[in-house]
């Protein structure tokens, strides 16, 4: 076993190394069943938690997601929802490109940008969801989208947590 400087064993020699490497991935495609919680209701309300989840790894770690696996997830997320096949890849992998080009603009960044940054990608999945519903036949108010992009934009720090939580125990912290 490795040991690092301290003496300690190598914190990605606890776990295997292809669970750490894929855990990221796995939590993200096992958010995108979420939604399929039996819950009535009359205006889909529930966030897309993995979209969210996403967006939380992607701020939290940038090295773990590699943007190419954004396609895949997002293939997934379509086809669990039930979303026009393409919705969720162009939405992921938009967000994973914007992210990339900004993290290279910036110098640093904190939670409140972060959550800032999350809120402006939810919203622009949200409209293009809205946008694509309407192309469908499926047309409702704008109006319609607030509650949503509400109940997303502020349960994003959960999203935030539940991610550093599966990170740390990645690490075998």
């Amino acid at each position: 076993m490795v040991r690092s400087a301290l003496g300690r064993p190598n914190a990605l020699d606890r776990r295997p190394k292809r669970l750490a490497r894929a855990l990221p991935a796995l939590s993200v495609a096992a958010a995108s069943l979420l939604p399929l919680v039996p819950i009535v209701a009359k205006v889909g309300w529930m966030p897309d938690t993995g979209f969210l989840l996403l967006l939380a790894w992607r701020l939290l770690r940038g090295d773990v997601i590699p943007a190419w696996w954004a396609a895949p997830l997002g293939l997934w997320n379509d086809l669990v929802l039930g979303l026009p096949i393409g919705l969720s890849v162009s939405t992921f992998s938009g967000a994973m490109i914007l992210l990339d080009l900004l993290d290279r603009r910036t110098m640093w960044r904190d939670y409140w940008l972060e959550w800032l940054l999350a809120a402006g990608l939810i919203t622009v999945a949200e409209v293009a969801r809205w946008q694509v519903d309407a192309g469908t036949g499926a047309s409702y108010p704008l109006g319609n989208l607030v509650p949503p992009i509400a109940i997303a934009i502020l349960s994003f720090p959960i999203a935030a947590w539940a991610a550093s939580r599966i990170d740390r125990w990645r690490l075998g912290r």
